[in-house]
């Protein structure tokens, strides 16, 4: 708060002024550089009428120049609004879509934008980085100020796959892709995005040995990507296993295991 900013003993006709705004705009979250706008009214000194609420407990400040009503506590909308060009991702996607029974107890949020991890109103906030190409396959959860921006399932397969250290496990991440409905035209086009072909290898290799004949499209898609380079099925693990040339890949996973894995024995 600066030294300048004249905090009153009471609510005065301003601030109450402000908050029946919000109220009638409904607005839960706001930037500072974008409210006045919004609400359709300038004020002599909107960053004294701020500080006041936030004093008051009235508002809670985000971060910097970023606001929300105390009792607004939605960690997915005020993890993406506090980040431009961003989406729910990774563990927090499989786990809004159904396709992991495990929890995070961090947020991740995939975003264009540099943003450091940070903890907001006791909630645990991962940013990961993407290039502008990689932004896509992204809808839309929840209504009105609850709505929020996240990767669909396809996206959030592909994204589990090329960056499996934010996935939950490498072991939870295959019974999802086993147990998850995707369409081959959305995962030819999101790992085309992606420019990863070690993971466009995994995921043909997969959809075969699972026989997802919904993906056979994707399969042939994924034959006509395969390079010379032998790529381990778990990045994460080590170099040992069976080589299947077709696929150009190495099982540091083997079949009996990836079948026990689907069926939730390992």
């Amino acid at each position: 708060m600066a030294a300048s900013v004249y905090i009153s003993k009471n609510l005065t006709e301003i601030q109450i002024a402000f908050l029946k705004l919000l109220d009638e705009y409904e607005i839960q979250l706001f930037r500072f550089d974008e409210i006045e706008k919004q609400i359709e009214k300038q004020f002599d000194n909107l960053n004294e009428v701020l500080e006041n609420l936030v004093h008051k407990g009235l508002l809670a400040r985000i971060e910097r120049g970023k606001f929300c009503r105390p009792n607004f506590t939605d960690e997915n909308v005020i993890g993406t609004f506090v980040v431009a060009n961003s989406a729910v991702a990774y563990w927090s996607a499989l786990n809004q879509h159904g396709l992991t029974e495990q929890f995070s107890n961090t947020v991740f949020i995939q975003t264009t934008q540099e943003k450091e991890d940070k903890v907001i109103f006791g909630t645990s906030y991962k940013f990961v980085k993407i290039i502008h190409t990689k932004r896509i396959g992204i809808m839309w959860n929840g209504q009105g100020n609850f709505k929020y921006p996240i990767t669909d399932i396809e996206k959030t397969v592909i994204d589990c796959f090329d960056q499996p250290q934010h996935s939950g496990g490498y072991a939870e991440l295959l019974r999802a892709f086993v147990q998850a409905d995707l369409k081959a035209d959305k995962m030819i086009a999101y790992c085309s995005a992606a420019a990863n072909i070690a993971v466009t290898k995994r995921i043909g290799f997969l959809a075969e040995f699972f026989e997802k004949k919904s993906l056979s499209a994707f399969v042939d898609y994924a034959q006509t990507q395969v390079n010379e380079k032998y790529s381990l099925i778990d990045p994460l693990g080590s170099e040992t296993g069976d080589f299947v040339s077709a696929w150009r890949l190495r099982l540091n996973i083997s079949r009996e295991q990836l079948e026990g894995i689907a069926q939730k024995e390992y």
